[in-house]
């Protein structure tokens, strides 16, 4: 029977014959994500089943990224408590007390563990991003971790597929989140509930575009959002690996529930307004909202393509006074990157300030906390009510280029108006 690339690779991974749609199946996992959960949830749960041990130590992934350094007294405890678990189990791969390697979605490919035809949970539920790797991967609660850690297995329904077909290429000023938007904004967030969306045609993509996509199918309701392996994904791979991995292609005539065909050279600078990543409107339709605070960063677009191209537009710029402009990047790699192009001088000279990476104002932790009444545009991925801070703050989702270009102006400006805005 001929098979997607999400009925592959959990067929491979199971002793099962078959993955039909709606069967359900039980897995052998790659590797497990954790991160501050472990020392929240996760460890109290595994501790309930009294067991002495973790399956395999070393396919377990540590970090802490999203109170780091520690915040609060009790973002300190959870991280103590998450230490010792990993201490007491053996983890090889604990990177718990390392607080400058950056946010786990971007750290764990960087490290690489995202490799073609595996299959990756993590406590998170944006660990859909390393399906940019041609990998099944998504987020679970912590008891599917506790079971994960135990055992080394969990069971899926499998899922439908979606086949997003993509052509041509983006325009200057447009980027991945406008078409990851795009996406929501025709599905809906409800869209695509337990669905695996499976990106055809996008050899023009970076990586880093990529990983944006994949970061957001959640958004959708997806559970997991993979890319077809080409010359450019195994170029990223093995530069990031020596391990083997296996080249999973969809069959020729795989069923899909649903075809969605995308003319990338349509797409536009988009805004996803308060309070959903669904809510979505055209960059130019929203100009003028004033904004208090800019913000580029996190597991979704703080990646160097994401910099550069914020970089190029602040450039012998200034950012508005009334306007707070953060830059956080993804990781510590990507950081020293970024000052070695000159970027983080830039930001500076603009009048941004950039953070070592974390996940802090995303999730309203700390490094641009918003107050009441207080709007900001950024490049994260959900503006759910008081993700940022108060709940009686707000918040539009946008792409490194609408995001910087608002940025110079204090108002939420299309960044194709990139000149007017000198």
């Amino acid at each position: 029977m001929a098979q997607t690339v999400t009925e592959k690779i959990l067929m491979d991974h199971s002793e099962e014959k078959k993955a039909i749609p709606g069967d359900f199946i039980e897995c052998e996992i790659d590797t497990l994500m954790v991160h501050e959960q472990l020392g929240g949830r996760i460890h109290k749960e595994f501790e309930k089943l009294g067991i002495d041990r973790v399956w395999n130590p070393d396919k377990i992934f540590f970090i802490l990224d999203h109170w780091t350094p520690a915040p609060t007294i009790s973002a300190a405890q959870m991280h103590q408590d998450a230490r010792a678990f990993a201490k007491k189990y053996h983890f090889t791969h604990n990177y718990g007390s390392q607080l400058n390697l950056g946010i786990c979605h971007q750290v764990l490919p960087e490290k690489g563990f995202a490799r073609p035809g595996e299959l990756i949970v993590g406590s998170d539920s944006h660990t859909t991003t390393y399906g940019a790797f041609n990998c099944l991967s998504t987020g679970i609660g912590a008891t599917d971790v506790s079971v994960v850690l135990a055992t080394g297995k969990l069971w899926f329904k499998v899922p439908d597929s979606y086949k997003i077909s993509l052509k041509e290429n983006l325009n200057e000023w447009v980027m991945s989140k406008d078409l990851i938007l795009q996406i929501i904004g025709d599905l809906s967030t409800k869209g695509a509930i337990y669905k695996s969306l499976e990106f055809h045609g996008t050899e023009s993509l970076s990586i880093d575009s990529r990983m944006t996509i994949s970061n957001m199918v959640v958004e959708a309701g997806a559970k997991f959002g993979i890319f077809l392996l080409d010359e450019r994904m195994e170029e990223w791979v093995q530069s990031h690996s020596n391990r083997p991995y296996k080249c999973i292609k969809p069959d020729e005539d795989a069923i899909y529930e649903k075809t969605i065909e995308y003319d990338l050279s349509t797409i536009k600078p988009l805004v996803a307004k308060p309070s959903s990543p669904g809510n979505i409107e055209s960059a130019e339709n929203v100009e003028g909202i004033e904004i208090d605070q800019a913000f580029i960063g996190s597991c979704t677009n703080g990646r160097m393509e994401d910099l550069r191209i914020a970089a190029r537009i602040v450039k012998g710029r200034k950012v508005h006074p009334n306007t707070r402009f953060i830059v956080t990047p993804a990781s510590t790699e990507i950081y020293l990157q970024a000052l070695k192009e000159g970027l983080i001088e830039t930001f500076v000279k603009s009048g941004a300030v950039v953070t070592h990476s974390t996940c802090g104002a995303c999730i309203g932790g700390h490094l641009g906390v918003l107050a009441p009444d207080e709007t900001c545009i950024s490049t994260t991925n959900r503006n759910f009510t008081g993700r940022m801070g108060s709940p009686k703050s707000q918040i539009y989702l946008a792409s490194p280029a609408t995001v910087a270009a608002s940025a110079l102006t204090g108002k939420i400006t299309d960044p194709r108006r990139i000149e007017s805005v000198r």
